[in-house]
């Protein structure tokens, strides 16, 4: 029984070894393989560096497209304004001239027959002019 438990111990020990050298590691590499290791780190560095320009990049790029989008909103904001503004005036304009020819078929039958040319031709410099004030909005 000495003997078993002896032999326990010696199993015991020589787990605890093991463990305690696999766990402390090893410092010793090869030449190669050393050669390899301060090559992958020296890769290491430089893509970690890499990495932290690309996200420098991406955070201005990102505050570009900010202020872009924000560019893009104000302009159709105000496109649409116009917009709104130009619908505005062309329905402003028809109802004048809708009035201007109103007037004119009123004016026309006092008017004797033979100057109906005549009244025709102002019409055209009667519709300028609010056209001329409306550009001038």
């Amino acid at each position: 029984m000495t003997r078993t438990v002896m032999v326990r111990n010696f199993v015991a020990v020589a787990a605890i070894t093991l463990v305690s050298v696999g766990l402390s590691g090893c410092d010793y590499w090869p030449p190669a393989l050393q050669t390899q290791i301060e090559q992958l780190q020296s890769e290491l560095q430089s893509a970690t560096a890499e990495k932290a320009q690309l996200q420098n990049q991406l955070t201005s790029i990102a505050k570009v497209k900010d202020d872009l989008q924000a560019q893009v909103t104000d302009l159709s904001r105000a496109n649409q304004d116009k917009s709104t503004m130009i619908t505005s005036l062309q329905n402003g304009l028809a109802a004048a001239q809708g009035r201007l020819a109103k007037s004119a078929k009123v004016a026309s039958p006092k008017a004797s027959a033979g100057k109906p040319s005549a009244k025709v031709t102002p019409k055209a410099p009667a519709k300028k002019k609010p056209q001329a004030k409306a550009a001038k909005r």
